[in-house]
């Protein structure tokens, strides 16, 4: 209680037994001037207040990300998307593209797999190469595949057209091809146009896994993540594998989820074997 009222006990006269000091003698106690002025030993600290202003900076949209921003708000809002994840062993694939790749001028990506196993997967399943109509429902018989590329302005999807057709080899070259143009803004409206399925890849950037928004009018897309090493039970052993996390977002008004599996078990069988698609 001294403490609390700064008294300094030695000038407060006790007026219990012995010169004790009571709670009255403490509340009675008026302070001499001279009297020093005791100070808590838990005095305020003193908090430095950062002062900052508020700034920002408004950025016209351009053409280019309005007309993203309508097209994926329409695709989000009106196909009732849902999603499928797997996670595929890469062991083979990464033996297969690296023998792959000593052939003569030769240089495929793991990306360019995916696109090659997808084509020929959807041949063999044509609702996920479908399109919707209110009244109707279009299988595509022809395979063009979407391929996201990343510009600064946004994202454009070039297109592998008859993707099933072509061997990895020129699969690889055309990718390269449109990833060239698309940073220089040099591609054509008939190559961004007529996709029936597209591939987004975000493996190369450290993502593992990812869920995308349909590009309209197709009926899925699929997004594949980075190759990760990890422990994997391989013939009840536990050793370090390759593996990868896809996920297959689907507009359930035509690819069922069912559908949707059978789908990723076949591209399963593709990815994990690619000497397969060779046949």
């Amino acid at each position: 209680m001294a403490k609390e009222k700064n008294i300094d006990l030695k000038s407060v006269k006790g007026s219990g037994d012995n010169g004790r000091i009571t709670k009255n003698d403490i509340e009675n106690h008026t302070p001499n001037i001279n009297e020093p002025i005791v100070s808590s030993s838990t005095q305020n600290k003193v908090v430095n207040v950062v002062s900052g202003n508020e700034s920002f900076e408004d950025i016209e949209n351009s053409q280019m990300r309005k007309a993203i921003a309508r097209r994926l708000k329409e695709s989000k809002f009106t196909a009732p998307h849902y999603y499928l994840n797997v996670e595929f062993d890469m062991d083979n694939a990464i033996a297969f593209r690296k023998q792959y790749n000593t052939l003569p001028d030769t240089k495929i990506s793991f990306n360019d797999i995916v696109v090659k196993a997808c084509a020929i997967t959807l041949k063999q399943h044509p609702r996920v190469n479908s399109q919707w109509f209110e009244d109707k429902m279009r299988l595509n018989h022809h395979v063009h595949i979407g391929v996201a590329v990343g510009v600064p302005d946004g994202l454009v999807v070039p297109v592998v057209k008859f993707a099933n057709e072509k061997s990895l080899t020129e699969i690889g070259f055309e990718v390269k091809d449109y990833a060239k143009k698309s940073k220089e803004k040099n591609l054509t409206p008939d190559e961004m146009e007529g996709s029936t399925f597209t591939v987004s890849n975000l493996g190369m950037f450290g993502i593992q896994e990812f869920t995308s928004i349909i590009n309209q009018p197709n009926s899925a897309i699929l997004s594949v993540g980075s190759i990760v090493q990890k422990p994997v039970i391989k013939e009840d052993k536990v050793q370090i594998g390759n593996t990868m996390k896809l996920t297959l977002a689907c507009d359930h008004r035509t690819v069922d989820g069912v559908t949707g599996s059978l789908f990723l078990e076949t591209l399963k069988g593709y990815i994990e074997n690619p000497v397969t698609m060779l046949v």
